[in-house]
């Protein structure tokens, strides 16, 4: 029988990945560049949290050794591309505000709990 995953290691094994980044868009080249990237980030399955900032979750530390080499082929060859790796605990911790409120950060898709 196979054992249910216990819930809080599962925060420290899932992760996410945030990408920031700051591209130049003077030319029509360098906007088709900064463009290409944003989708390209979009398929590859990361959302945006702000302008320039976005993140994809991973069920394992081996989709985020995939990712990372996936991303770095992505790159433009001129701005700056950052990522940043955290634990789904750590993402949970998040503090978000939006005026008074205070929204929860976003939550682990589902279907990641299957792998």
């Amino acid at each position: 029988m196979k054992k249910a995953r216990d819930p809080i290691t599962c925060k420290y094994r899932m992760a996410w990945i945030i990408v920031m980044f700051d591209l130049p868009v003077v030319s029509d080249s360098e906007r088709r560049e900064a463009t290409r990237f944003r989708t390209d980030l979009i398929r590859e399955g990361y959302f945006m949290m702000q302008f320039s900032v976005y993140a994809r979750p991973c069920g394992t530390s081996d989709k985020v050794d995939t990712q990372v080499r996936r991303l770095k082929k992505l790159i433009p060859p001129r701005g700056e591309v950052r990522a940043m790796i955290v634990t789904d605990a750590q993402w949970g911790r998040m503090m978000v505000f939006r005026g008074l409120d205070k929204p929860a950060p976003e939550d682990m898709p589902e279907q990641l709990m299957f792998f």
